[in-house]
């Protein structure tokens, strides 16, 4: 079996989900875009640059790990502290 076939296996398991999640994106950002007025939040810039970074060239292994980092807050050393 070659690496052709078995991405086209995945594609074949994974289309109508993948497919299903992108409406469902793009559904969410049409009523954000209807709703009017301003939206400089910065949630909506995270969410433009995680889909520049799901649309990168197929040899961008790691878009799983870009996106969850661009979502992630920074490491806090203190986090476990109770803050006063």
């Amino acid at each position: 079996m070659t690496i052709k076939t078995k991405a086209l296996e995945v594609l074949d398991r994974e289309f109508l989900s993948l497919r299903c999640k992108i409406v469902e994106v793009a559904a969410a950002l049409d009523r954000i875009a209807r709703a009017g007025g301003e939206c400089d939040d910065p949630r909506i810039d995270q969410v433009r640059r995680s889909l520049e970074l799901v649309a990168q060239p197929r040899e961008a292994a790691d878009r799983a790990e870009q996106v969850q980092l661009l979502f992630s807050l920074p490491y806090d050393p203190q986090w476990r502290q109770p803050r006063v």
